[in-house]
């Protein structure tokens, strides 16, 4: 937990606040200027006002948000005005950016008069694709919403209210799945009674609690028929026919409790009468109405969340309002409607249900994560949200009719979705679509691995590879069945008792016996190491490609596959090579992996087996072979070296855009290069760079990941006669399946 002086440090040190406002188009010359402002930006003005929805092609209307707020319920501040607020809703800027890639500007309004607000709100209609009321207190923000959503064709929504229940529903719904009891015959007491407890009752019903099963609850006890100390009209919906006048006499017998109001309020005892197998969320912040430990001291039997991220089942508001807002605005939506927010509850019911990255296990201590009752709701750092929750809300938009600009096809909009996580997962895609098209059988040495079987629930999923696992089938299922994963109809071979074995046996002692096998030690190779059977099966054909290495040294994988598949004819080596990954650029670094101190001729062929891997990713080549040196200024054996590959990369592949030898800064600065060397063949920045060792290769790519912060695919093995690529030991479950295209593609050319 950061204290005080941390929060004001990380505000207030170096550019004050935590935004600001960037331009998306180049303003470096009089050219752009003129297209940027005056006289150019007339023409896009006169389209729009001859067509206002051109408004969301030529402005950043279609991606920007107002977040709203007056300063009146500010987090658990209570009325601290507008301008309090303000650090808030940055905050909230920052999230929806961080998140789901929407742009915000933060309103703040100096007003507690309602109908001053909604004025003002719809006045700005113009600007924004959509409004995110705020901090603002109830009862004044149901009627501030309301009115907003009558008058304006813009989104509309209180994330206070809908925010938190909508992620409280779909944990409730998980859990009365996991107790075995319906949605229509649950009973609920939700406690508070303002924006978020009105909310959740109101959502609940939506989904299908019966009204007469929901019971509210304030300060002053139970919100009945007839009460009128403290009511107002949004209490007075909700007002319940009932006996019940104290918070303690509506739980006995509730199936479910919604807390929003205050540390405490659900005592040990009240939580003693509930029904079997009670679900409780108990939401106050930061303090919740009763604590994970103290509930399960009194109910081994119970199912609990908070709003707190050191306890499970967080119900956190950034798993909903980042990718709420983008599905509607991707459509143009007019309005968020209760089909957009239900569509938001299931998508985030489903997702809990599915395996859950590397990537979230690690975020959070590499914590066991499984679906069940310590995991109903993802996690707020979970990528997927944005994937599953936007597109369900931009479909039910479509569905329900708000949306002005429907979505033609979904998987290329997930697809988008997912370039707006990294560039990496654009540059994958493209990779994995080329895999999906044909896939191929991808044999894993390393069957039993729990990374490997996610990976191949997710190459099954997604159509990326056909996967063959190896190793004992019992002791496979097994694990299949411990990480409910449904691979029931994956193939399994042991080599230990295959009908393949005698065969592989006999063609292994035939191929190695002149260099030193003996067919005890080619019996004791294929029925032991995996990798000795997997490299088998893919030379024999009973396997497209081979990836193995998550649990063993890299020697121990990559040797079994050079003696048995081996390289391609005419070539010296085989090579390695990583795709480097930043916010602007995609290049290749090689060789990283393999060739300590390679020849000229062992450079040249890395250069050129590179720069065709790059075509693979659909990036056009620019090759440079690095040195110390620029085209002959230091003469030196080392040099001498890059300077003859470069020679006969030019003579091998005369259609390839190589030069060198040269400095890395050089291959970086095109202005530099003209300037200086008009004579290279070599135009605009290199992106593949062909390292003179191995030592600055694997120096340099590590030193990109880590300190310039890019994303590496990788090890890329290149030269085998048969694909074969070599996972690491830190590799998890997405960089198994991004190996794995990688390998189904190969294949798919290598039989082509």
């Amino acid at each position: 937990m950061s204290n005080k002086q941390d929060a004001l440090d990380y505000h207030s040190k170096g550019r004050k606040g935590k935004i600001e406002v960037i331009t998306t188009k180049p303003c470096a010359t009089s050219r752009d200027l003129s297209l940027a402002y005056s006289p150019g930006v007339a023409e896009p003005c006169l389209e729009i006002e001859k067509n206002p929805n051109d408004a969301y092609k030529y402005t950043a209307k279609g991606n920007l948000v107002a977040v709203v707020s007056n300063g009146t319920a500010v987090l658990g501040l209570g009325d601290i005005g507008a301008l309090a607020g303000k650090p808030v809703m940055e905050g909230k800027g920052v999230l929806f950016k961080s998140f789901a890639d929407v742009d915000v500007f933060d309103i703040e309004l100096d007003t507690k008069d309602s109908d001053e607000l909604i004025r003002t709100v719809k006045l700005l209609e113009p600007t924004f694709g959509g409004i995110n009321l705020e901090d603002i207190k109830g009862p004044e923000c149901f009627y501030i919403e309301e009115e907003l959503q009558k008058i304006m064709s813009i989104p509309v929504f209180h994330d206070d209210q809908h925010g938190t229940a909508i992620i409280s529903a779909a944990g409730m719904l998980n859990a009365l799945e996991i107790i075995g009891k319906k949605v229509e015959e649950a009973k609920i007491v939700v406690n508070g009674a303002g924006a978020a407890g009105i909310a959740c009752a109101n959502l609940a019903i939506t989904m299908g609690i019966d009204k007469n099963n929901v019971i509210l609850c304030d300060t002053k006890g139970v919100i009945y028929k007839g009460r009128t100390a403290g009511m107002n009209e949004y209490k007075e919906r909700l007002a319940a026919e009932t006996d019940a006048r104290t918070l303690e006499d509506a739980m006995v017998d509730a199936d479910i409790f919604f807390g929003v109001s205050a540390k405490g309020a659900l005592t040990p005892e009240m939580l003693k009468t509930m029904a079997k197998d009670p679900i409780v969320f108990a939401m106050a912040n930061p303090d919740p109405e009763i604590t994970p430990p103290d509930a399960k001291a009194v109910r081994e039997d119970v199912i609990i969340g908070t709003g707190r991220s050191d306890y499970n089942n967080q119900v956190n508001n950034v798993l909903c309002f980042p990718f709420l807002f983008r599905g509607a605005l991707d459509t143009h939506a007019s309005a968020i409607n209760d089909e957009m927010k239900l569509a938001c509850v299931k998508a985030l019911a489903e997702l809990a249900k599915e395996d859950v990255p590397d990537s979230v296990r690690k975020a959070y201590a590499g914590e066991e994560i499984k679906f069940g009752r310590e995991y109903l709701i993802p996690k707020p750092f979970d990528p997927r949200v944005l994937l599953h929750v936007a597109p369900a809300v931009a479909q039910a938009a479509m569905d329900s009719g708000v949306a002005r600009r429907p979505i033609e096809d979904m998987d290329k909009y997930r697809e988008r979705l997912e370039a707006m996580q990294g560039r990496s997962k654009e540059i994958m895609r493209t990779l994995i679509n080329k895999a999906k098209a044909a896939p191929k059988r991808v044999v894993f040495p390393e069957g039993e691995e729990e990374k490997v079987l996610r990976a191949c629930q997710v190459l099954v999923d997604e159509g990326i590879a056909k996967p063959v696992l190896l190793g004992n089938e019992e002791e496979i299922r097994a694990r299949i069945k411990f990480l409910n994963l449904d691979l029931d109809d994956i193939d399994i071979i042991d080599p230990m008792n295959s009908t393949k074995r005698a065969e592989y046996i006999d063609a292994f002692f035939e191929m190695r016996q002149r260099k030193g096998a003996t067919r005890a030690e080619a019996k004791r190779l294929i029925r032991k190491n995996r990798n000795y059977y997997g490299a088998m099966m893919v030379h024999r054909g009973d396997g497209d490609a081979l990836l193995s290495g998550v649990d063993h040294h890299y020697p121990e994988t990559i040797r079994p596959a050079l003696e048995i598949i081996g390289k391609k004819e005419g070539l010296s080596k085989v090579h390695g090579a990583y795709m480097m990954v930043t916010k602007k650029n995609v290049t290749f670094f090689a060789d990283t992996t393999v060739t300590i101190e390679p020849t000229a001729e062992e450079l040249a062929e890395t250069a050129i087996l590179t720069a065709e891997k790059a075509t693979h990713f659909e990036i056009e080549p620019r090759v440079a072979m690095l040195s110390f040196s620029n085209f002959g200024s230091a003469l030196h054996p080392l040099t001498l070296k890059v300077k003859r590959a470069t020679a006969l990369v030019n003579e091998w592949a005369p259609d390839l855009v190589v030069d060198g030898e040269m400095q890395a800064n050089v291959a970086l600065d095109p202005d530099l290069m003209e300037k200086q060397y008009p004579f290279s063949k070599l135009k605009g920045n290199a992106n593949v760079f062909v390292f003179p060792d191995l030592q600055s290769g694997n120096i340099s790519y590590k030193l990109l990941n880590k300190l310039g912060g890019a994303e590496s695919v990788g090890p890329i093995l290149m030269g085998m006669k048969k694909p074969v690529h070599v996972l690491q030991r830190g590799d998890d479950v997405a960089d198994i399946v991004n190996m794995a295209a990688v390998a189904v593609v190969d294949a798919q050319e290598a039989q082509a």
